[in-house]
């Protein structure tokens, strides 16, 4: 371990323990500051110059927004984090084909937008702005942490006729301890962390933490979700999308990839054709209801599409 990240990791355990109103504001500033910001590859580049862009505050961060098309039947697509809209650009071409007009977003901290740091809140707050200015969504593409926060957002108040759920995390306590584990700290960092959340970004809410995950409350009963998830994907487990499998029941189709890791799932071809047919169908398509044992699901109330191979053929993980 970097001499760095060791004396980090002591000095939050040692806080923690000690001074714990101090250790709280330390964890939450590293807990929602994104690994880097990436940058806009040269293949996106064109795609991004043809959207129509617009601006809105969150906390008084400027935030980038992106349109292709006349505002009619949106389809929203949600990144995930350290990621950007950009990431999404795959899916904008075809779904346009379909005459949807597309929507995304940077949220803070990521691609165009301003700040250092974002939440699932900043994320529930531009989902619902943006419902706001479009009306009910005809469907949500989310990759990662926006699975979890577009769920989140669509029990509250956000319409949308069917959501696809790439690499999804279904569980807020995931994102904790995956942090924890990254860091390498002890269990008093997470329980301080967990008291400034709740003071921070939720207070006087009961049941935030059953709330706040994927598989609490499904959203409304006729609400269809395809959920794509590979095996090989190291930053959310295929578990996270079996639980929202498992949530939603008989609406809920799960199709597992290999291969393709937890990014690069976002570029192939197979993938992006499975989750437009999906959200632009005028029902879902009739090969979803057929059962498959890659969705790991043993109860059969719970469908899933037969898993889609890797139009590249890879084998290895490949983020």
């Amino acid at each position: 371990m970097h001499p760095t990240a060791s004396l980090l990791r002591t000095t939050l355990d040692v806080t923690a323990r000690l001074t714990p109103g101090l250790a709280g504001p330390s964890a939450f500033a590293l807990f929602v500051r994104p690994l880097g910001r990436p940058r806009l590859r040269p293949e996106e580049a064109e795609l991004m110059a043809r959207a129509e862009t617009g601006r809105m505050l969150v906390r008084g961060i400027p935030v980038a927004t992106y349109r292709w098309g006349d505002g009619g039947r949106p389809v929203l697509l949600v990144h995930g984090w350290s990621s950007r809209a950009s990431r999404l650009a795959g899916f904008v071409d075809a779904l346009r084909a379909q005459g949807h007009t597309v929507i995304a977003f940077d949220t803070p901290g990521h691609g165009e937008s301003g700040g250092r740091a974002s939440t699932v809140r900043d994320y529930r707050e531009i989902i619902s702005r943006l419902h706001a200015e479009y009306g009910d969504f005809s469907a949500v593409l989310a990759h990662s942490i926006g699975v979890l926060a577009s769920l989140f957002t669509l029990r509250d108040g956000v319409r949308a006729d069917r959501v696809v759920a790439i690499g999804g995390i279904a569980e807020f306590g995931y994102l904790l301890d995956q942090f924890r584990a990254r860091l390498g700290v002890g269990e008093a960092v997470e329980r301080v962390l967990r008291r400034h959340i709740e003071q921070r970004l939720f207070p006087g809410e009961a049941d935030i933490w059953q709330r706040l995950d994927a598989t609490h409350r499904p959203v409304e009963e006729s609400m269809p979700i395809l959920l794509i998830h590979d095996a090989d994907d190291d930053v959310a487990t295929p578990a996270q999308s079996r639980a929202i499998a498992a949530a939603y029941g008989s609406r809920a189709r799960l199709v597992e990839t290999s291969g393709l890791g937890h990014r690069r799932i976002l570029a192939d071809r197979e993938v992006i054709a499975a989750a437009v047919e999906f959200a632009t169908s005028p029902t879902p398509p009739s090969g979803l209801s057929k059962p498959s044992a890659a969705s790991g699901q043993s109860d059969s109330s719970v469908s899933a599409v037969p898993s889609v191979p890797s139009a590249t053929g890879a084998s290895a993980v490949a983020r």
